[in-house]
């Protein structure tokens, strides 16, 4: 006998889950966003990163950015390897983050670590899961297929007294290269072996797009005795103190991951000897969110005062932290924005897609990149032989043997500056032309006074909330370049971080004034050339030679490729 049902009854306690799922959905943002639980969590993980980098001291440690940048006092150097690129069925290798600065550092030190965490729940993310994997064994069939074409060669092949792809002292001892060289896939147990197949089945092609891209594989097969293989290490690893092998002693080299954060799915209640506090998995992700303006730099410089101070009185010090470096860098004409904070709601409808991130900012953090790196003048960085340079508006003041500037950050370099500037702000974040229209002034002008030091509240910190800010700025970027760089002088190319705009402009000065070998010839092999995707691509590659940092965001390189393929007519006069 059919039993009635009592619609009514149902649809009062799917009220009531839908409300108890709501009021857990709010609990946990309030607790994510308690600034204290966030800095009290990172503080306890980096204990634990400090402990696995003492198992073996001589290797580098670099932050993957931007979460893993908050778990260490000092990193060697930092890289960008995105989650999204070892997502289920989104697995990619891209030739626009090669990070051969990662492989070339760890080749020379027998190794290196990588510091990331992740807020899911996970052991680890799928940067280390599988982006970094993924990464490795691509450059390793790279080498491998570089070295076969060098042994094909002969006698005059420049491997031929190479040991393992590091050349020999005397010239005249010559051994054969040896091609037993690892290229197999490595991963983590818990990736299936579907999800493994399917990866391999790409192979193939990724490693043509590698060497493709014009990437530089003959250094790294110079400088790389063992391939590159990873290594998981996370707070539920065990490791026997007494029984830690030597890295040196393993047939690769190790690319130690390390995942921060313990891998729980939930907020955890703990206790010290003076508060009570909630441990937050990952809770360097999502800085925007909670930070309220502070830096891993500033954190690390005050973080004893930080965490003695406990939840009642930590936001109060940040904000007086944050404050205070504010005044200090207005005092010394540096960019400065006010810090203005957002509620949790206005956040979730800011939101950027994955593929295209904020920029990171790194205050006034130092990497240790080589012996003289820790100087400012090392964050200027030249691009080769072009006499074009690139960097941060923070450096470019202080910078030497520059005859003149491109300024496409929002704040204004000093006036007493004794170089050419153009101040072509590439970070709008309306129409400015219907708003303002006086503005109109400042691009068409040869060149904008510095005198004026006012900021202007309609400026956004990223240029990527304007589609079309930088392909329209583009054509006075190159003019200003052209003239300058046919009489010889010096090109600083400055944004806000040196990382996203400075760098496309420098692609379209490149592809338009340069030849593949960085000889000017005022724009004879770009009417030579057909531009594509690719060809963008393989220029880009060779800036990152020497931009290491450089992490360009997809729709800021699609307007470089309009600019480039739609105006050729108009793009010099």
């Amino acid at each position: 006998m059919a039993v009635p049902i009592n619609t009514d009854e149902y649809s009062i306690n799917s009220t009531q889950i839908l409300n108890i799922y709501k009021a857990t959905r709010t609990i946990k943002k309030t607790q994510n966003s308690n600034l204290y639980n966030a800095l009290k969590s990172i503080y306890e993980d980096s204990i634990f990163v400090a402990e696995i980098q003492q198992l073996w001291p001589q290797l580098p440690m670099l932050a993957n950015l931007r979460c893993g940048l908050w778990y260490s006092k000092q990193f060697h150097s930092a890289c960008y390897f995105k989650s999204t690129d070892g997502h289920n069925n989104n697995w990619a290798f891209s030739t626009n983050r090669l990070n051969l600065h990662v492989a070339l550092l760890a080749a020379q030190e027998g190794g290196c670590f990588i510091v990331d965490s992740t807020r899911k729940g996970k052991r680890f993310p799928d940067s280390l899961s599988k982006t970094i994997p993924i990464w490795t064994c691509v450059l390793n069939r790279g080498v491998r297929n570089y070295r076969k074409r060098m042994m094909m060669m002969g006698e005059e092949g420049p491997l031929e007294n190479v040991d393992h792809g590091v050349c020999k002292a005397d010239d005249s001892v010559r051994e054969p290269v040896s091609l037993d060289w690892d290229c197999s896939l490595h991963l983590p147990l818990w990736v299936s072996a579907v999800e493994k197949a399917s990866i391999e089945e790409r192979l193939d092609e990724w490693t043509r797009q590698l060497e493709d891209s014009g990437a530089d594989i003959a250094s790294l097969a110079l400088s790389l005795k063992k391939p590159l293989r990873p290594l998981w290490i996370s707070q539920r690893s065990v490791v026997w103190l007494n029984e830690v092998p030597d890295h040196e002693s393993w047939d690769f080299t190790p690319i130690i991951l390390v995942s921060a954060s313990a891998s729980t799915g939930v907020f955890q209640q703990r206790t010290s000897s003076q508060f009570s506090w909630i441990y937050i998995p990952g809770a360097g992700d999502d800085e925007e969110s909670w930070a309220r303006g502070l830096t891993p730099s500033l954190f690390w410089s005050h973080a004893h005062d930080l965490m003695s101070l406990g939840p009642e009185l930590c936001n109060q010090k940040v904000a007086e932290i944050v404050e205070k470096d504010r005044v200090y860098r207005v005092q010394r004409g540096q960019n400065a924005p006010q810090v203005t904070i957002k509620s949790q709601a206005s956040l979730e409808n800011c939101k950027l897609s994955s593929s295209e991130e904020l920029p990171s900012h790194l205050g006034l953090l130092s990497f240790k990149m080589s012996g003289d790196c820790s100087s400012e003048e090392s964050l200027i960085l030249w691009l080769g032989s072009t006499n074009i340079a690139v960097g941060a508006t923070l450096h470019a003041a202080e910078a030497s043997d520059v005859d003149s500037i491109l300024n496409c950050d929002k704040e204004l370099l000093p006036a007493n500056l004794s170089c050419t500037c153009l101040y072509l702000p590439i970070l709008v974040g309306f129409n400015l032309f219907s708003q303002f229209p006086f503005f109109h002034i400042f691009l068409d002008a040869p060149f904008c006074p510095l005198s004026c030091q006012s900021r202007s509240p309609f400026f956004s910190q990223s240029s990527k909330y304007d589609r079309f800010s930088l392909l329209n700025s583009l054509p006075s970027a190159v003019r200003f370049a052209r003239s300058n760089l046919i009489k010889g002088k010096t090109l600083l190319v400055c944004c806000h971080d040196g990382e996203d705009i400075s760098i496309c402009v420098c692609l379209a000065i490149l592809i338009m004034l340069f030849d593949e070998q960085g000889s000017l010839d005022d724009g004879k092999s770009f009417g030579e050339i057909r531009i594509t995707k690719w060809e963008l691509r393989r220029r880009l590659v060779s800036l990152c030679k020497y931009a290491t940092k450089a992490r360009p965001s997809r729709g800021n390189l699609k307007q470089v490729y309009s600019f480039l393929t739609q105006r050729e007519s108009d793009l010099i006069p």
